[in-house]
């Protein structure tokens, strides 16, 4: 058989394996990873799939010059191992010839050479010289276009070795398939990384903006800022400065997320927000995500359409449309599901939705407001959140501070929260100026929600009118927030509290073994200051992480059973990560 015959034998199995290999493709270039790791990952499913030696992809930048390269096979340096390799956009790398590149570029169409050695565009060239010893190499090249330009190239190897039958036809019009999806890949991470520099230097002229306005207010004589609500207290300098910046992002309509841990009032801060923005005519509505299951968010968010899903009686009307116009809060806007995500991107960008179950687009004015405790920055870094929603939300950062880096405030806030307890049970109560003082001196780790608690139980119990420093609880030595904060010891002086029923040993929260509580929560070496105890789901999540996502390892790690882990995972909603 002539060579030119054997070219015209076509496998029974290429299509199914170019299907498998398309597939595989477009699951990399739609994940969340960079665009070099993408790009050799690529070329790596080509040459394991489709036997296709030493394919590269080269991408170039607007100006026509190299920007990204990935190879597989020979690369551009004697010491590379073989395998995909991505080169960096300061340095990329390809072996390929100029003249094959210009000529693919400039006539946009693909460019086949059946015999490498016989060609002139290799003639001379690295690449020429590293071909198989007594071997037929053909050469196959398509464009990669954005927007109908080329800008770069796809090529691969192919060697007539007579153990694999193809068509170099079918291989170019494969090819021409991944190309495209490469183009596509990278038109987006284009956009992302321009809407990126957009939302930046939005940021950076607000904080410029902002700076400018602190810097023009006297020092010895600070004015009061006018985004002051009933709502929030404080006359300590940091919330004076947080006032301040309230002040200043609820003029635009700029995305804001207000960062903090919990109990320091990041609700109330959007409200402030929301009630001297231009928009404050219209509506405030909240959404708590984290305590929406992920089956029920879309349709919380963006409605549905009657007989959408089981259940779905009549039409709803999302959160999105019910703000329009006005604002719309998300807290804890970290704890949404990677899926999620992406349609939630999509709103923010675009102003417009689709109801679940529903085929017409519904635009929507609404400004966001988002909250969140975690570390999102942690979060973008192990790939539980998404990179470009994140730059999309935090356009302007609020830092509510935590109430013990403003003790002075202890006292404003306890006095007001007394004097709701009195009002609403129809009471005149006060502190003494000692009570006061003791309050002062606690740390107060759930910051301004277990003040509220600590300042309720206590008038709840106190015996007289006047508060005295022995009401309160830890001073009795049964503070149960100290033993909260300590890590779940039993109460010192205190009765555990009893359950109807024991649980059962599947059920047994996971606890982080700690020292026994203090007796006394307001000194202060007794009332622990720091983070709050981490919760069952992040303990979960970071054992497993810890130990590469096998249950069993987590489990001896956390001194469980894997039953008891298994179980665990499962309450918690908690997806298992193939490794």
């Amino acid at each position: 058989m002539t060579h030119s015959q054997k070219r015209v034998v076509h496998s029974p199995a290429y299509k199914d394996i170019a299907l498998a290999g398309i597939y595989e493709i477009s699951k990399i270039l739609t994940g969340p990873q960079p665009l070099e790791r993408s790009l050799g990952a690529v070329i790596g499913v080509l040459s394991s799939f489709m036997q296709m030696r030493r394919g590269s992809i080269l991408a170039l930048d607007s100006q026509g010059e190299p920007e990204i390269a990935a190879s597989t096979g020979a690369t551009a340096r004697e010491d590379d191992k073989e395998g995909p390799q991505a080169g960096s956009k300061e340095n990329p790398k390809s072996l390929l010839p100029q003249k094959v590149v210009d000529h693919i570029v400039a006539t946009g169409m693909p460019l086949v050479i059946e015999n490498i050695a016989a060609h002139p565009y290799f003639t001379g060239s690295a690449y020429r010289y590293m071909l198989p010893p007594m071997t037929i190499v053909s050469f196959i090249g398509v464009p990669i276009k954005v927007d109908g330009h080329a800008r770069g190239t796809l090529t691969v190897d192919r060697e007539w070795t007579g153990t694999f039958n193809f068509r170099l036809e079918d291989d170019v019009r494969l090819l021409t398939m991944v190309a495209n999806l490469v183009g596509q890949a990278m038109r987006m991470h284009e956009l992302v990384a321009r809407d990126r520099d957009r939302l930046i230097g939005e940021q950076h002229r607000l904080q410029k903006a902002l700076s400018e306005a602190r810097s023009d207010s006297a020092p010895a004589a600070p004015r009061r800022p006018r985004a002051k609500t009933d709502a929030i207290l404080g006359e300590s300098p940091l919330m004076q400065v947080l006032m301040g910046r309230v002040e200043a992002a609820a003029r635009s309509n700029a995305t804001v997320l207000i960062r903090g841990e919990t109990g320091t009032g990041k609700e109330l801060i959007a409200r402030a927000i929301h009630d001297h923005s231009p928009r404050r005519k219209g509506p405030f509505v909240k959404v708590n995500c984290a305590a929406l299951p992920e089956s029920l968010i879309e349709s919380e968010l963006f409605g549905h359409e009657k007989g959408s899903f089981t259940g779905a009686v009549g039409q709803r009307i999302g959160r999105f449309e019910l703000a329009n116009g006005g604002t719309l809060f998300l807290d804890e806007i970290g704890e949404i599901s990677a899926s999620f995500q992406a349609k939630l991107l999509r709103v923010l960008q675009e102003g417009e939705l689709e109801r679940v179950g529903g085929a017409k687009t519904i635009k929507v004015d609404v400004r966001i407001v988002c909250a969140t405790n975690r570390n999102l920055e942690q979060a973008v870094a192990n790939g539980a959140f998404r990179a470009d929603l994140y730059y999309r939300i935090n356009v302007v950062t609020l830092l509510a501070p935590p109430l013990r880096e403003r003790p002075g405030d202890i006292a404003i806030l306890a006095r007001r929260f007394l004097e709701q307890f009195s009002q609403e049970n129809g009471r005149q109560m006060s502190f003494s100026a000692k009570m006061l003082d003791l309050l002062g001196q606690c740390a107060f780790p759930g910051n301004v929600r277990e003040l509220e608690n600590c300042v309720r139980r206590t008038a709840a119990l106190a015996a007289g009118s006047e508060i005295q420093p022995g009401d309160l609880s830890c001073a009795q030595g049964s503070c149960l927030s100290a033993t909260l904060w300590k890590g779940h010891a039993a109460p010192v002086a205190a009765a555990p509290l009893a359950r109807p029923h024991p649980a059962p040993a599947d059920e047994l929260p996971i606890y982080v073994p700690q020292s026994a509580a203090p007796a006394a929560c307001p000194a202060p070496d007794g009332c622990p200051v720091g983070k709050p105890v981490k919760s069952e789901r992040e303990i979960l999540i970071e054992a497993m992480e810890k130990t590469g996502w096998v249950q069993a390892k987590a489990a001896r790690l956390l001194g469980l059973t894997p039953r008891q882990i298994g179980y665990a995972l499962r309450k918690q909603d908690i997806d298992i990560k193939q490794l």
